[in-house]
This record gives structure tokens, sequence and C-alpha cells, in this order.
């Protein structure tokens, strides 16, 4: 996959406290790329970085091959998680000015907003001051005015900050439709929840230093363990004799369904899995036999608890 956005040995340092210690990181053109760690860990400094609102002291950044400039700025939607909007102006005359901070004119501008405005249900709010909006709805204008450029790097830091169930799901649906679209977007979170239904590829950040990097797929795969769940009909005494001395016996599992039994199990080799699915099989009438994959939560907890 071509990448749109790299990072090169980027270090950081402020008075008595190093905020990113030689990272690096690259990131897919067309990807959903989830920045994940702890409190206090480097994700708000880098993301700055890649803004340019701060700078390296050690390192670059490249986007599109090329050391970032001023002008990428333009090609660029941030919303940060501390968000703010001035509440004695109105609406929408506050997201046509931030639109036009980005490039757009006037015409342009509002003839977008206007759309994002009644595909969000906010269209009757466009003559309201600020402050008369709720926090889900100064969210939502916040992250219009955040895409409304069409930019090529969207970074969004928590953007279900805040939100009830039902409007985090419609941003998940237009920020997963913003990236088919071909928008590489970088999604900072420490709800795993969402990083498993919407990133592609992972990095985790603890204490300064990039610890782990990958494909979510791939990174929780390599990190299963060989663990598996059998569901089954028949007799667990003869599915504990037929599994004797080929792998170990996790325990009972509560029951997937009324019909099936099920039990947990760890099998040490990869080429000893075909074997135990074929003695199973011997023993009892068998149902399913699936890889326990471990959570994103289980991950990240796994990880910064091993770096601690």
């Amino acid at each position: 996959m071509e990448e749109l956005l790299r990072i090169e040995n980027v270090s950081k340092h402020f008075a008595g406290h190093t905020a990113l210690d030689d990272v690096s990181l690259s990131i897919p053109q067309g990807s959903i790329y989830g920045l994940l760690g702890p409190n206090g860990a480097g994700k708000t400094t880098l993301i700055r970085i890649i803004n340019r609102i701060t700078a390296p002291d050690s390192g670059r950044v490249l986007f599109e091959g090329h050391e970032i400039a001023p002008e990428d700025v333009f090609r660029i939607g941030y919303l940060p998680e501390e968000r703010g909007l001035y509440k004695k102006m109105k609406v929408g005359e506050q997201a046509i000015f931030f639109a036009r901070l980005k490039g757009l004119s006037r015409h342009e501008a509002t003839v977008r907003l206007k759309k994002w405005f009644i595909k969000f249900g906010i269209q009757d709010w466009w003559d309201k001051k600020v402050e008369e909006l709720s926090k889900g709805m100064a969210q939502k204008v916040q992250f219009i005015v955040t895409i409304l450029h069409e930019p090529k790097l969207l970074i969004f830091d928590e953007p279900f900050s805040g939100f009830d169930p039902i409007n985090a799901n419609l941003l998940k649906e237009e920020i997963l439709a913003l990236r088919d679209k071909g928008a590489t977007v970088i999604f900072s979170t420490h709800n795993m929840s969402s990083v498993e239904e919407i990133c592609d590829h992972i990095t985790l950040i603890n204490k300064s230093h990039n610890i782990l990097s990958g494909a979510v797929s791939d990174i929780r795969r390599r990190h299963g363990n060989n663990i598996f769940r059998i569901a089954y009909r028949g007799e667990e005494e003869a599915l504990r004799r037929a599994l004797e001395g080929r792998c170990d016996l996790l325990g009972v599992e509560d029951e997937e369904s009324m019909r099936y039994n099920t039990l947990k199990i760890h099998i040490e080799r990869d080429e000893d899995v075909r074997s135990v699915i074929s003695a199973v099989n011997e023993a009892v009438e068998l149902r399913s036999f699936d890889e326990i994959i471990p959570s994103m939560n289980d991950i990240f907890i796994r990880a910064v608890d091993v770096k601690l």
C-alpha cells in the first residue's frame, strides 16, 4: 500500500521530560491508522508535530515523500480533543470563518456547509449562537469544519468523546466513508472497541516509545497464543480422554447456546492443530473449532504492563 505519511526517528524534549524518543512509523494512504497509548505517552505531541504546531528536536515528518511544509497544513484536517468555538458567534458564520481559513471561498464554504448541516440534522441551528448548542451539536459542527475542505489527511483526537451511541455511530460511518473516498485518517483514542471497529493499522506509544505497530488483524492474531474453543455434542469425559497428551485443557466455558457444550484448550505447536481436530472429531460430534483472538483492549493492557 502506498505511503502517505512517514515519521522518521522523531524525538521531542521539554524541560525535564521526554515526550517522544526516536519514534518512527509509516501511515498507508487510504487507511484508518489508530494512534494508541495511555495518558502522557506522547500521542498528542506527535499529532502537534505532524500539524506543525510544534517542531521535533530531531527526526523528520515526510508527507507524500517530501518533508512536510507549511502549505501541506491546508491538506490536513485536525480535530483536537480539547475543542472550542466562539460562543457569541452565530453557528453558520463561525463555520464559514473556519472554512475560509482552510482556503475555501465564502460561496463554496456555504454550499458545502449547508449540505453537511442537513446531513447531520442541524440545519435549523445555522443562525443560532454557538452558546445555544448542546455539546453534541457543537461537536458535530467542529467535525464538519474539520472535514469540509476535503483534506488528504484527517487527524481525529478522541472524536467520540461526549457523544451518545447513536451519534458516535454516525461519526464512525462518516469516518469510514471518508476513508473509502480516499482520505487517510489518524485516529487517536482510548476506546479499544472503536479501534477494532474502524482501524486498519495501529501504533501503540508508551513512555515516549513506539512499542507496537502493524495491521490490527495481524497484531491480534500474533498475540493469540494458540488458545482455541471447541463446541461439541457428546460426552465431556470422552473428549477429555481423546485430548490427553495432545494439548492443555483450560476448562469448561459457559455454553454458547443450549445446544452445545464448550471446552477451551491450549495447543503448544501450530503443527498439532490438525491432529487435535481429528481426535475431537473421533470422540464427539464437533460443531466448531475456533481460535480465541484477544481483543485490542487485552493486547493494549498486556503491552503497556510489560513496559511499566
